[in-house]
């Protein structure tokens, strides 16, 4: 994205606020007048003086010139820092918004310390390029418009000297541009290393130190800095000569003026009040200038930040609402699986013409070895991603007719990851349905064998869940995970290897509320467990993305095929069956 789009685009997002930006704006520009009649006021008085006519009026207007242009700079400090601090955060809620609504299939290979990363510093640099615009960018732009002709008018020889100038900076800023653009680029990229990095460790800071890798990972973050000041500090350099070749040339401009006014007045061509406003007005081009450098330094180096801030914005879901999509009715919950196939891009992976249905209230087991495919054919029923070809029907009806919010209503999801909110025990079980009552509440907890740990809290359930849930064992996190599906009390519910986390006695536990939660519902469930796996009412077994076997459990033991042999392997017992043997069948 070129420098003008960016900032034409920024611009645009304080459209919401026209009113008061065209104010700040209308109050930049008269700002830029009241600086520019000042060298002209000044001017006249000394020439007034000179001549010994009357000076006082002329220093009236200047004053009351002076006050005008306080009461702009005042119109705009007051407002243009709430206006760019209110938009700073209506963008912030904006990228938060269209971030969280893109499919968990894309936010998995975006690292959420480099999404926070663009938010933070898009955010931080859409705030400054606003400020900036008002307080200086406008004024000094408006200042160059009506300096250069006001300045041929009054003496053309002197208004050359300012425009070789400014030719001068012109072609200074332009090859400094182009020569360091895409290093800047560069070294944007290993900002969001480092933030990566950082955020990748402090996720796992457990790891992290079991591993005694403390060193290691700090050498690595320092290592990932130097090379981002390796790219960074040769643009600083060609940044640096040009705020050095501007002050020359500042210098040189000032001593030009005062060596052709002098000899232009020695040739009457010239007042001294002429040569007294030409040296306001290089003053004032000079200022201005410096401003307008300034504005093309912040757009190098915000440009690619604020770019990767409007990508993550311009990136389209690709589950997508159909328009005019219709509210999903409470559905019997029957799903059928139709000639459902999606590869992954790039990549072999994938599940391919997968058919099947599972009839309403019925409990559905999808097992396989490690990548055959049953987390991504699970995924398609509440639209984390969609098919390729074929589709998920509930009742009939394409699940893809239907709005998002009213299809992941009804399917209750309990994931193998708990994916618990740093907020109370209380927050956490109600993200579903905020509205439950208290009664409703303890009994999710109870059917979920969950209340002993929540009321052994020192706060019960006001007590606050650490960040992923760390303050609690691996089991305690699934029960409420659990009791959250519960209390969603939806009509098709999704098992995804929520047992996993369960020692024996708890999943036994578990399973009796499993048994309770799935009476009248539809539940689909990828298990390890021989306990889940064998009261399935139907088996569907995955290999390589496609369906090699389906059936009851003892059906499919019997045909001594793949289950069979997953079974065996995974010290699956006979028909005399352990409910306690651990199962490893996916």
């Amino acid at each position: 994205m070129s420098f003008l789009a960016t900032y034409r685009r920024v611009l645009g997002l304080l459209s919401t606020e026209k009113t008061l930006a065209t104010g700040l704006a209308l109050a930049s520009l008269a700002l830029a007048a009241f600086q520019l009649a000042e060298p002209i006021l000044f001017g006249r008085v000394v020439d007034a003086l000179a001549k010994g006519e009357p000076a006082m009026h002329l220093v009236l207007i200047w004053a009351i010139v002076g006050f005008l242009g306080v009461a702009a700079n005042v119109t705009i400090a007051l407002h243009a820092d709430r206006l760019a601090h209110r938009r700073r955060l209506a963008a912030m809620t904006m990228y938060f918004e269209h971030a969280i609504a893109l499919p968990p299939s894309y936010l998995g290979e975006q690292h959420s310390g480099r999404l926070m990363k663009v938010m933070l510093r898009g955010t931080d640099n859409l705030f400054s390029m606003w400020l900036s615009f008002f307080r200086e960018h406008l004024s000094a732009i408006f200042s160059l418009m009506v300096l250069v002709p006001t300045a041929l008018y009054m003496n053309w020889r002197l208004a050359a000297v300012l425009f070789v100038l400014m030719v001068l900076f012109a072609i200074a800023n332009w090859f400094i541009v182009n020569r360091t653009y895409k290093a800047q680029g560069e070294v944007e990229q290993y900002h969001s290393e480092v933030a990566s990095r950082a955020g990748d460790v402090m996720g796992n800071v457990a790891v992290v130190q079991s591993f005694t890798r403390l060193n290691a990972e700090v050498q690595g973050l320092q290592e990932s800095m130097r090379r981002l000041l390796g790219a960074q500090f040769p643009v600083l350099t060609w940044w640096a000569m040009l705020t050095v070749l501007t002050k020359a040339a500042s210098t040189v401009a000032m001593i030009s003026l005062f060596a052709v006014g002098t000899v232009l007045h020695s040739q009457g061509a010239a007042s001294v009040g002429d040569i007294v406003t030409f040296v306001m007005f290089a003053n004032v081009l000079i200022g201005r200038l410096e401003q307008i450098s300034g504005l093309i330094n912040s757009l190098f180096f915000q440009t690619p930040a604020i770019a990767e801030f409007f990508g993550i914005l311009d990136t389209e879901s690709t589950v997508r609402e159909k328009p005019g999509a219709a509210e999903m009715a409470t559905p019997r919950g029957e799903v059928e699986f139709r000639n459902l196939t999606y590869r992954y891009p790039n990549a072999a992976a994938g599940v391919f013409d997968l058919s099947f249905t599972v009839e309403a209230g019925q409990t559905v087991a999808l097992v396989g070895p490690t990548g055959s495919g049953k987390s991504t054919a699970l995924s398609f029923l509440h639209r984390v991603r969609d098919p390729d070809s074929g589709g998920v029907f509930i009742d009939g009806q394409d699940v893809r007719d239907v709005t998002l919010a009213s299809l992941r209503r009804q399917i209750g999801v309990v994931f193998q990851d708990a994916g618990l909110f740093n907020r109370s025990i209380l927050e956490n079980l109600t993200v579903g349905r905020p509205e439950a009552t208290s009664a409703d509440v303890d009994r999710a907890v109870d059917l979920a064998e969950a209340r002993d740990f929540i009321m052994s809290k020192p706060q019960g359930f006001e007590t606050i869940v650490a960040e992923r849930g760390i303050n609690f064992s691996g089991g305690e996190r699934q029960r409420m995970a659990i009791a959250r599906a519960i209390l969603k009390d939806a009509p098709i519910l999704i098992l995804d290897e929520a047992t996993s986390a369960l020692d024996v006695e708890t999943e036994a536990k578990i399973a009796r509320a499993l048994d309770k939660l799935s009476q009248g519902r539809t539940t689909l469930i990828i298990a390890h467990r021989l306990s889940t796996v064998r009261k399935a009412d139907k088996i569907v077994v995955l290999k390589d993305g496609h369906i090699v076997e389906m059936g009851s459990f003892d059906a499919l033991v019997a045909q001594g095929g793949f289950f069979s042999r997953l079974a065996a392997e995974g010290g699956l017992v006979d028909d005399t069956g352990d409910d306690e043997a651990s199962v490893r069948a996916s």
